[in-house]
């Protein structure tokens, strides 16, 4: 299969995975928050930090360097998983010893016991890595959907069982274990690799040199993207945190579900022509234009749309969300940019200097988190939409210099589809104000949404957006 058919496939089975998938697992999270409490999702976010930072080391990077590694054999494979399973274990036991400190330090007993339990999804996934890896650098995605599929309805059904029979928090506890077993067994059902014992020193110093300066870069990503978690957890009620972490991952539907599909596709794709930079231009260019000409729309729609959004999906009892998730929107816009550059620097094997952009991405948020933090909660919310500005501008130096592609040359493609989905939104949100406010939720959420994806698409027909033509052969492809 040529390299361009590869890449349509896999853009096809992984967006029916990521969509497919995330929708699933979308209406099970929104049957979950109709029958528990917002206090019950913010006692989970608490510990999300933990799980983050673990799951980080537990890789070590290597599986990214497994996939940017052209010739790879059972040594490497082994020594990889190796690797996995012993640190794990290592994590979870320090995890075990330090939830008692983690659960007075937000001042919940209860804390101590989820933490135990629920962590052992790390030892679980440790043991689906090196599987995992294999379909992505092989560009397999039609069997990671089939394995996904079957993950999320154990899982979630479960959850949504024990939800309905009063287990209250520990119905995601439970729900999340049994996900991440099925999960674990499908890949090696579908894996015809098994690992041996061999531990190679030599491939485990190779890969760990690329990997370790992923996963601090990683490890410095999670600590600050929880952050938020930790101060509001901390400083605000449980309730806040609950309402902030369902705005959060209502947001994320489209903006990480469309960043992690492309991200699955683009990165060993951008690996396989990494030679070329003229190439990989083109390719990234095109490519980020399109997710913007997707992604900015809908999130300044769901902007409009959040009241009778949130009030349909998940019951008035999460209305103070509202504000949350119209800010989170705004920040989101630029995500998956930030994350098209720092492929660039990965597939380049330049993990030093993705490490030394994270440091100063780190240190900016430290300064604007502390300015914001004097304007409440609603200044720590704008101060993400900040960040994620001048981010976007730390993110794009060197990758810009690599490619030729400079931050203002990649500022000009962008601002076309923004503009004109901002003008869009101003339309609509008039429209609203003025007709549509008296009625009910769902005649609102569904006539502005239908009103503005036709303005928006029509627009971009009129004024000849090449976006709307890449977007339509890449769906005939």
């Amino acid at each position: 299969m040529s390299l361009k058919k590869q890449a349509v496939s896999g853009m096809v089975w992984t967006f029916a995975e990521q969509f497919g998938t995330r929708l699933i697992s979308f209406v099970i999270s929104i049957i979950l928050a109709r029958l528990l409490q917002p206090s019950d999702f913010g006692t989970i976010a608490l510990f999300g930090i933990v799980m983050g930072v673990a799951m980080s080391m537990i890789d070590g990077g290597m599986a990214s360097s497994l996939i940017r590694t052209k010739d790879i054999d059972d040594d490497d494979l082994s020594t990889v998983f190796i690797f996995n399973i012993i640190v794990s274990v290592l994590l979870y036991i320090l995890i075990y010893f330090f939830a008692p400190y983690i659960a007075d330090f937000y001042k919940i007993q209860d804390l101590k016991g989820i933490i135990r339990v629920y962590c052992t999804i790390l030892i679980i996934n440790a043991f689906v890595t090196v599987q995992k890896m294999h379909f992505v650098k092989e560009l397999n995605f039609k069997t990671a959907f089939k394995i996904q599929l079957p993950s999320l309805f154990v899982g979630g059904i479960s959850g949504v069982i024990f939800a309905y029979l009063g287990f209250g928090v520990w119905s995601l506890v439970y729900s999340a274990i049994l996900q991440s077993i099925v999960f674990m067994l499908q890949h090696w059902f579908y894996s015809s690799w098994r690992p041996k014992l061999v531990f190679n020193k030599t491939k485990f110093k190779y890969h760990f040199g690329f990997g370790y300066k992923m996963t601090l870069s990683a490890l410095l990503s999670i600590i600050f993207n929880n952050i938020y978690t930790i101060i509001i957890g901390k400083v605000y009620s449980i309730q806040q945190l609950g309402f902030y972490n369902r705005a959060d991952s209502l947001k994320q539907l489209p903006v990480t579900n469309l960043s992690t599909a492309l991200n699955k596709v683009t990165f060993p794709l951008f690996a396989k022509i990494s030679h070329d930079n003229a190439k990989l231009k083109e390719v990234y260019q095109k490519l980020m234009k399109v997710v913007i000409f997707i992604i900015a729309p809908v999130l300044l729609l769901m902007v409009i749309v959040a009241q009778p959004l949130i009030s349909v999906l998940m019951t008035d009892k999460w209305l103070p969300a509202v504000p949350y998730f119209q800010i989170l929107s705004i920040a989101g816009i630029l995500y998956p940019i930030h994350a098209y550059n720092l492929n660039i620097l990965q597939i380049k094997g330049r993990s030093d200097l993705f490490l030394k952009l994270e440091i100063y991405k780190k240190i900016l948020t430290v300064v604007i988190l502390g300015l914001s933090l004097y304007f409440g909660i609603y200044g720590l919310l704008w101060g993400q939409v900040i960040t994620s500005c001048l981010s976007f501008f730390i993110n794009t130096h060197y990758s810009g210099k690599i490619l030729k592609y400079t931050a203002l040359n990649q500022t000009i493609d962008l601002l076309p589809s923004i503009i004109l989905a901002s003008l869009v939104g101003v339309c609509v949100y008039l429209i609203d104000k003025y007709l549509f406010f008296n009625l009910d939720n769902i005649y609102r959420l569904f006539g502005l949404s239908i009103i503005y994806t036709l303005l928006y698409l029509g627009l971009s027909y009129i004024l000849k957006f090449k976006e709307l033509s890449h977007l339509k052969q890449l769906i005939k492809k």
